[in-house]
């Protein structure tokens, strides 16, 4: 593809066009511009909730991978790759974790993580090395993130992963009809022209945020990582954490202050094992067993669905 041919598809992108309403930015008062940022970002969360279904379909993917002993892996480049870093980086502390569970791949490494790495997002043999490095496979699901969808690191790595085995996602606000990727499932929340032109931080960064949220939580809550709506097995790593979990385990027992903080010691300060031991009135160890008969789902090993039969 020559210069003028390239320079014409990007011309094309949804991302790249401008928006009517603001022609008038740069003469706005700050109350006028806020108020114009806010009513655009208000259209960001109906754009994402028109792809709930495809959505739906990739976390059915993530669980499975899970499951199977699979990984989630983010790749992106610029503020998608540090949205998919940031997400990953958040689940361990969350969700009880294992770090390699979800990983965060952004074109440039880390550096680029807090500063830019000029022309690392068209280096599409990086891309493909870092699913290599990873070994991505069969038991993976690879989330491409890219605004344009036309990344070149980004396109490279999901084809690697592809041909790899892995199953593969693409999150991108390009219109599905102009969506020509070869993924598993395409989830393309089609926000409009930034109110700034190209500025794909803004709702686009916001909608793909949106919907890596739901992607991770969603996963973990299908692979019994919440009780009723709480963080069952959060890691207690500041004190925040650690009085979150006595709350959660005073919540879900009844128990006081103290009783569920030694609760928790004697569960090996797992949360999930205290609920388990004081809900039951077990010991440790049947706890235990009782969670890895119910999948480590909290109201199976309470109520006993599943544990008899030994699911």
């Amino acid at each position: 593809m020559d210069d003028r041919a390239r320079f014409e598809e990007f011309a094309q992108l949804a991302t790249e066009q401008r928006d009517p309403n603001t022609m008038d930015l740069d003469t706005l008062e700050v109350p006028d511009l806020l108020a114009r940022i806010h009513a655009a970002d208000r259209t960001v969360a109906d754009a994402v909730g028109r792809e709930l279904p495809w959505i739906a379909e990739a976390v059915e993917r993530v669980v499975r991978s899970f499951r199977h002993g699979g990984r989630l892996v983010y790749v992106g480049a610029g503020t998608s790759g540090r949205l998919g870093v940031l997400d990953a980086s958040e689940c361990p502390p969350t969700f009880g974790s294992d770090p390699e569970q979800v990983v965060g791949v952004i074109a440039g490494g880390y550096t680029a993580v807090v500063r830019a790495v000029e022309g690392a997002e068209d280096r599409r043999d990086e891309g493909v090395k870092a699913m290599d490095d990873l070994q991505v496979g069969p038991d993976d699901t690879v989330v491409g993130i890219a605004a344009s969808r036309r990344t070149p690191y980004v396109v490279a790595a999901i084809e690697r992963a592809r041909a790899r085995g892995a199953s593969t996602v693409y999150v991108t606000c390009t219109p599905r009809a102009e969506f020509h990727l070869p993924v598993d499932v395409a989830i393309c929340p089609v926000v409009g022209p930034e109110v700034l032109m190209g500025s794909t931080r803004m709702k686009a960064g916001s909608a793909q945020k949106m919907v890596l949220n739901m992607i991770s939580t969603a996963s973990f809550l299908r692979t019994g990582k919440a009780y009723e709506n709480m963080m069952v097995d959060l890691r207690a790593t500041s004190q925040k954490l650690v009085e979150r979990s006595r709350r959660t385990v005073m919540i879900v027992t009844g128990v006081d202050y103290d009783t569920a903080g030694q609760a928790i010691e004697a569960a090996g300060r797992s949360v999930k094992v205290a609920i388990v031991m004081i809900r039951c009135a077990c010991t440790r160890e049947e706890a235990e067993s009782r969670l890895a008969r119910a999948d480590g789902f909290v109201r199976r090993a309470i109520t006993g669905a599943g544990v008899a039969e030994g699911a």
